[in-house]
């Protein structure tokens, strides 16, 4: 009998969970879309399946359910892991690294490839050996041997 009254207890706290929280499942998967996994690095939390991931996908229900803002969650996370924890890093001095970093080696690879290909239209042709210019000549002339 009191099995029976503690499934029904579970179910009601289950259904009054989800209820009392419209859309959290939404905004839970929205911000967990936005920050990276620690583990993986080169997925969200969103898609990552690591446990770290897990975790933080818990703490980031866990704090919702309590009414923390998507800002002060996001600032939770970034204060423990860096801004690196988000996709989309604030435009500021400790990040001007992962904003910059992909246009100053762009701007640096183009710089090189000018010097190269300047060097290469500067360097005058080396002279042709006595050999090569009597085949060029039957070349020229038509004779082919």
């Amino acid at each position: 009998m009191t099995h029976r009254w503690l499934m029904l207890l579970a179910l009601l706290a289950v259904l009054r969970l989800a209820h009392a929280a419209p859309g959290l499942e939404e905004r839970e998967f929205a911000l967990a879309a936005r920050l990276r996994c620690m583990v993986c690095q080169n997925q969200t939390l969103a898609e990552s399946n690591a446990p770290l991931a897990l975790d933080m996908r818990r703490q980031i229900r866990e704090q919702l359910t309590r009414g923390n803002s998507e800002a002060q969650i996001r600032d939770y996370f970034e204060e423990r892991y860096g801004a690196f924890v988000r996709y989309d890093p604030p435009f500021r001095p400790s990040t001007w690294l992962l904003w910059l970093g992909p246009f100053a080696l762009l701007m640096l690879g183009l710089v090189l490839l000018a010097r190269i290909v300047r060097r290469r239209q500067c360097a005058a042709p080396p002279p042709l050996t006595p050999a090569e210019r009597s085949h060029a000549q039957a070349l020229l002339e038509g004779d082919e041997t």
